[in-house]
């Protein structure tokens, strides 16, 4: 930081580095986000068991499909119909072949609402398993001890 004088008694800083540096550290910070938080919608309630526990690791490569209790389904940010899941899985089948991945590379990580239909969950899971998809993880909520 450098000090210019102006005249006898005047001192100004030159702040222009240190307002760099700083967002420099803003924008680090923000990659260091943990955005798993973005892929749960609190519309979604999920169900309590005594079984459910939060996974050792991350997966490599999560899909989130949440299934609200109208038998719509949340994907990203998006709401669709159950009956066009086949075109948003298709599309995720495409991404991870860019990415030089199968399907079988990926996880999809179904949070369905408490009263969802069992019915629905299992279409979900049909079709994924139609588009070559082979790992899940079904979402609860773990039950509280008392």
């Amino acid at each position: 930081m450098r000090i210019r004088r102006k005249g006898p008694h005047l001192a100004e800083a030159d702040l222009t580095p240190m307002i760099d540096m700083t967002f420099q550290l803003i924008a680090f910070f923000m990659v260091l986000i943990n955005f798993t938080e973005a892929d749960q919608n609190q519309e979604i309630t999920l169900p309590q068991s005594q079984l459910a526990k939060p996974p050792e690791a991350p997966f490599e490569y999560p899909i989130f499909i949440q299934l609200r209790d109208d038998s719509q389904i949340l994907f990203g940010v998006e709401e669709v119909p159950l009956s066009s899941l086949r075109t948003y899985m298709a599309r995720e089948t495409n991404f991870l072949r860019l990415k030089e991945k199968s399907p079988s590379d990926a996880t999809v990580i179904i949070r369905a609402d408490l009263d969802a239909k069992t019915g629905d969950v299992q279409k979900v899971i049909q079709i994924c398993q139609e588009l070559k998809f082979d790992q899940f993880a079904l979402r609860a909520k773990q039950e509280e001890l008392h």
